[in-house]
């Protein structure tokens, strides 16, 4: 039933490649014991086929299988490479996380003022789509991604891995709740959620859990489901992504962990390639001032530290200039 539903939901060529991935990878499972059975004597065949029959058909779809991993390993290369081109700008991202149908899609177009599709219904996300969003006048990357759901099979798991691994690589994770339901039932999607985010290598990342969907709820209900959830998360923050309630306060629960910024300037002498230098660098910080004197450019900027290291090797390594962080803000 779960990939019947993913059938329909799919759009792009990696979400169809790995819902046939996972597709073959059951049949493989049953392929397999089919085999055995067959050449232990047990049964003929299946699907009306002898044992020789059964061999053959199971060999096809082994050679099905090795052809889709090879297709959505170039996708997975591709988006490796996109990853790389998104960490060169030098800004952070965000990934959205959740139950399926708890309302990602609607935050994403509530941040980022974008028309990403919003369905009430399962999976509605089936791949990854990225934006960059800004907030108090810093730039970030979000990414909404495909919702979890309970006791997802092992093989929907490794089929969109390339797709849930966004998380992992992410500077924070906005978790979506569905407040709207029952709270036992609001518990369940939450733990499912925090073993899902365990299981793909993502625990490490800082996470803030989002309550989505209380303008459902009157304010004792949500009283009641700040007062469940706050011993089992460290952020928590309820909003209505459907009517922007909260965003603002969402906003800078996100700025609190992300606004690490630094503040650094360097001095390099003028030449072409440190004119390029400059201008590659103006399009990857937020704040910037720049003085020309005597032959040389006096830079200031402001960006996360690892981007501030990374300017520092290349004005001290390529330039032989001078580099100097100067302060954290807000400290």
């Amino acid at each position: 039933m779960i990939l019947e539903i993913f059938t329909k939901r799919a759009t792009t060529t990696e979400a169809k490649l790995q819902i046939q991935l996972a597709t073959l990878a059951y049949e493989l499972a049953h392929a397999k014991e089919r085999v055995r059975l067959a050449k232990k004597g047990e049964q003929p065949g299946f699907m009306g086929l002898g044992a020789y029959e059964v061999d053959v058909y199971y060999e096809a779809v082994k050679k099905q299988v090795h052809t889709v991993r090879k297709k959505l390993k170039e996708i997975r290369g591709k988006r490796s490479l996109h990853r790389e081109r998104r960490t060169e700008l030098g800004f952070s991202s965000i990934s959205l996380a959740g139950y399926t149908n708890a309302g990602k899609s609607s935050l994403f177009n509530a941040l980022t003022e974008a028309n990403v599709p919003v369905d009430n219904a399962l999976f509605t996300t089936l791949s990854t789509t990225t934006r960059l969003v800004e907030i108090a006048n810093r730039k970030f990357l979000l990414t909404d991604t495909v919702g979890f759901i309970d006791r997802l099979p092992l093989t929907l798991i490794e089929a969109f891995r390339s797709t849930l691994e966004e998380a992992i690589y992410a500077d924070l994770i906005l978790l979506i709740v569905d407040a709207s339901e029952p709270v036992d039932i609001v518990e369940k999607k939450l733990r499912i959620c925090l073993e899902t985010i365990e299981l793909i290598g993502a625990s490490s990342v800082p996470v803030i859990t989002v309550l989505n969907k209380i303008d459902l709820l009157t304010r004792e209900e949500i009283v009641q489901r700040l007062e469940s959830l706050k011993s089992k998360v460290q952020k928590l923050v309820a909003i209505s992504a459907l009517h922007k309630t909260n965003i603002e306060q969402l906003k800078e629960e996100i700025l609190k962990i992300l606004e690490n910024y630094v503040q650094a300037s360097f001095t390099i002498p003028l030449t072409s390639e440190t004119m390029q230098f400059i201008s590659w660098l103006f399009n990857r910080v937020n704040h910037h001032e720049v003085k020309y004197v005597d032959n040389t450019a006096h830079v200031v900027f402001e960006a996360v530290p690892w981007f501030v290291d990374k300017v520092r090797k290349q004005v001290e390594g390529e330039f032989n200039g001078k580099f100097e962080k100067i302060v954290k803000p807000n400290t």
